[in-house]
């Protein structure tokens, strides 16, 4: 087991640089494109650029890394985080949209499959702790939050942003997520690897031992636990992408926003060691539930919520509902799917969330630009309570997930 400590440290280290860079992606993709292109009503554009591209990205790499192992594509996605806020950096400096755009979707692909180290983290633990395995490594992303207020809050403080203002800004969040990369590479053996010590027979060759796709979702809970990753993640990031351009709509600075992001953050990984344990403790299917429900009256705060203080702690009701849901829902799938074939469905479940995330930030940003945010919090309110309700419905039969490992 020290190894896979060992292992999920590392895994857990990577995201700690990586969060930099998906903060400022966050609070200022939004910020970014206006500021260059001076079209307010593709506001929720550019998430819908970054949450696209990671969609069309973490399905092939899902299937890759079941072939080729887990952290050859992690460090891919790494590369792209590296590449991605230069070039958004150098869309600012040059007053290009284009670039701008091309930039936000390489961050977006970099997020989505250096975001599969949370099911190589759970892969390598036994299936019993397989939920704390993947909270070690969320946990690093909770270090995220203080990137805003220490790094990129004092850079515009008290400034009207310009698009050269946002050139180091960006090139700084290139630059943490070189850190990440080379963290990367001590990970070793590949989590895939640790995974064959709990597989019911030895892992050969994918086209030999993995299920086709359709096979797999056709188990009893995968599409449960698929509905309630998908649901919260898509609500999520639809409503956090646009957070912190309705903080600015509210009067507030720039440099605020990363007060109500930092807290987002924390709400979604802070408490995720005891999450894990949670899950296992109270059940999947109910935390599914719980943390749906958790986000749907968190988005119906953001109703009431104009002020910094009041905003925060609805997006930190948000990402707290998040992570009970999203950690009950992955381990799930990782439980209900063979060492081969966990790629395939993880990515599968990514590419889903990240497509609807998309279309809820683009569809969002014009729900916005037309009505204001409360119409926008009411949106969110429906989006997160209905899957709640399909997935309080207990299963036909008993729930007998098949575990392969």
């Amino acid at each position: 087991m020290r190894l896979v400590y060992r292992n999920a440290l590392l895994l857990a280290g990577g995201l700690v640089f990586q969060s930099g860079m998906i903060q400022l992606a966050v609070a200022l993709g939004t910020v970014t494109i206006v500021t260059v292109t001076g079209i307010e009503g593709i506001l929720g554009l550019g998430p819908a650029v970054f949450l696209l591209a990671g969609a069309l990205a973490v399905g092939p790499a899902g299937r890759l890394s079941d072939r080729v192992g887990r952290m050859p594509v992690i460090r891919g996605g790494f590369v792209l985080g590296i590449i991605g806020p230069a070039v958004t950096a150098a869309g600012c400096a040059a007053d290009t949209g284009g670039l701008v755009f091309l930039g936000l979707g390489l961050c977006g692909a970099a997020q989505a499959i250096v975001l599969l180290s949370r099911a190589a983290a759970a892969e390598m633990f036994p299936p019993a702790r397989r939920a704390r395995g993947m909270s070690i490594v969320l946990f690093g992303v909770v270090s995220g939050a203080v990137w805003g207020p220490l790094v990129f809050g004092p850079m515009f403080s008290g400034q009207e942003l310009t698009a050269d203002d946002l050139v180091v800004p960006w090139l700084a969040a290139s630059a943490f997520t070189v850190v990440g990369l080379v963290l990367s590479f001590g990970v070793r053996p590949d989590p895939q690897e640790l995974s064959r010590a709990y597989a019911d027979k030895p892992l050969g060759d994918v086209p030999e031992t993995a299920a086709p796709l359709s096979e797999i979702l056709r188990r009893p809970g995968v599409l449960t636990a698929m509905l309630g990753a998908v649901a919260s993640f898509a609500v999520m990031v639809g409503v956090m992408n646009l957070s912190g351009y309705i903080a600015v709509g509210h009067g507030h600075s720039h440099g605020d926003v990363f007060t109500i992001i930092s807290l987002h953050i924390v709400g979604m990984y802070g408490l995720v060691l005891v999450v894990g344990d949670l899950v296992e403790r109270i059940g999947r299917r109910q935390s599914i539930v719980i943390g749906l429900a958790i986000m749907a009256l968190s988005n119906l705060g953001l109703v009431w919520s104009s002020g910094i203080p009041a905003m925060s702690v609805s997006l930190f009701g948000l990402g707290l509902g998040w992570n009970l849901a999203y950690v009950a829902a992955n381990t799930e799938l990782v439980s209900l799917a063979e060492p081969a074939e966990r790629g395939r469905l993880i990515g599968f479940t990514d590419l889903l969330s990240s497509g609807i995330g998309a279309a809820l930030a683009l569809g969002g940003g014009v729900i916005y630009s037309g009505g204001g945010s409360v119409p926008l919090a009411l949106t969110a309110v429906a989006l997160a309570t209905l899957p709640a309700l399909v997935a309080a419905v207990p299963p036909r039969r008993p729930h007998a997930p098949r575990l392969a490992d």
